[in-house]
């Protein structure tokens, strides 16, 4: 099986790999005679093309011999080839209008397309890049509130050149003794927790933080049941929040009322509530000055998150009173919402690497082998139809994309 990784074709473009240099050389001696890797030649990626040619890796102008090919971000429609099988993030399984037609094509070409959101084993995510949007959305709170105040200026993330730099660059901050909190305790939000360590902050209970005075910066990092309560009677049930978060109501409040910095980690479903409502923050009582939005949930979990950002233009304020979207750190009393969609390409090798450790060590043996369960709950099209898993896209495809 000759597997190609492509040059990212999407724009804005994205510089994440698959695989690394001295992945794809492991992988070649390990799988010789089975599979055998080739890059396809790219001006943008991380890992520059002489880095895969020094690993003994084939750098090729054209792709078209190989079986499979691997990208990241969704292939544009005039790249793809017929008949082929594709890796990458294709933002379809929620039916997105944006992707309809890519998905249509994908049909008509009768490619088999594998989508890495849905890769899963014991119906747990095999590949993600949260950790990495967690620890550069942490980094990038704390070079928010650095700006805002004016205390420290901290390199930007995308000008570190690995992770070992970025750390580098959050250990030399100083903070004044402020209250901080993540929401989620998954990937992206112990990727949070992991830069505040480094940082040197102390984790607190969210008991602790309510409660106590610190002349530290502290840190509490929220489950769900620390700020979701039933209305009936304020109580909680995991299971029914998640079947029913509609019964929920949000006590966030308290956590804002005491901290400075608010790094938003966790998934949100758009039927339960919302971590506090646009009133909310023209209360003297809402202290929050620095949102990391990690989430970036348009009109999500966090209302002030308005618009995304972009890794050039990566903050904008928003007034408290007329919640009017202003340059970033005009005003003090404004909120500074940090809410980059796409993290994980301000370290784009780190991110990358850790990415084809995860495909390593299951996805690969996985796509070796014929008709592994891993692989076939992960394929959205083949051969020209929707599969068995997928078939509730029929009516989206089926629609006009005039209609979307």
């Amino acid at each position: 099986m000759k597997i190609g990784l492509i040059k990212e074709g999407k724009v804005p473009t994205d510089r994440r790999v698959a695989f690394s240099p001295r992945q794809l050389k492991a992988m070649n001696e390990a799988y010789a005679g089975r599979a055998f890797f080739v890059v396809e030649k790219s001006d943008i990626r991380a890992f520059k093309d002489e880095e895969y040619e020094e690993a003994g890796i084939d750098v090729v102008d054209d792709v078209s011999d190989c079986e499979v090919l691997m990208g990241i971000k969704e292939v544009p429609i005039p790249s793809l080839i017929s008949n082929k099988t594709y890796f990458f993030f294709s933002h379809t399984i929620k039916a997105q209008p944006y992707n309809r037609e890519l998905l249509q094509v994908i049909l008509e070409k009768g490619i088999r397309l594998i989508d890495y959101e849905v890769l899963r084993d014991d119906n747990e995510r095999i590949v993600a890049f949260g950790k990495w949007a967690g620890i550069v959305g942490g980094y990038n709170g704390l070079w928010t509130y650095g700006k805002k105040t004016g205390l420290f200026d901290l390199k930007r993330a995308k000008d570190c050149f690995d992770l070992k730099e970025l750390h580098e660059e959050v250990k030399s901050i100083q903070l004044p003794p402020i209250k901080m909190i993540i929401t989620g305790n998954g990937r992206v939000g112990n990727g949070v927790k992991e830069i505040l360590e480094v940082a040197g902050i102390r984790e607190v209970s969210p008991k602790e933080l309510l409660q106590n005075y610190y002349d530290e910066p502290v840190f509490a990092q929220l489950a769900m049941e620390d700020y979701n309560r039933r209305k009936t009677d304020g109580g909680y049930d995991k299971a029914e929040f998640y079947s029913q978060p509609e019964k929920y109501e949000s006590h966030f409040l308290k956590y804002a009322e005491v901290s400075d910095i608010l790094f938003a980690s966790a998934f949100w479903d758009p039927k339960a509530p919302k971590l506090f409502e646009k009133r909310d923050v023209a209360s003297e009582d809402f202290n929050l000055s620095v949102i990391a939005d990690i989430t970036c949930d348009i009109d999500g979990s966090v209302p002030t998150t308005v618009k995304p950002c972009t890794i050039d233009d990566p903050v904008y304020d928003v007034d408290r009173l007329s919640f009017e979207v202003l340059p970033a750190f005009g005003e003090q009393l404004s909120i500074s919402v940090m809410a980059i969609d796409n993290l994980p390409c301000e370290l784009p090798r780190d991110a990358s690497e850790d990415f084809g450790r995860q495909l390593m060590e299951t996805v690969i043996p996985a796509l070796l082998e014929e008709g592994n369960p891993i692989i076939e709950k992960a394929t959205i099209a083949k051969a020209g139809q929707l599969t068995t898993y997928f078939e509730y896209l029929e009516n989206f495809v089926r629609e006009s994309t005039e209609d979307s």
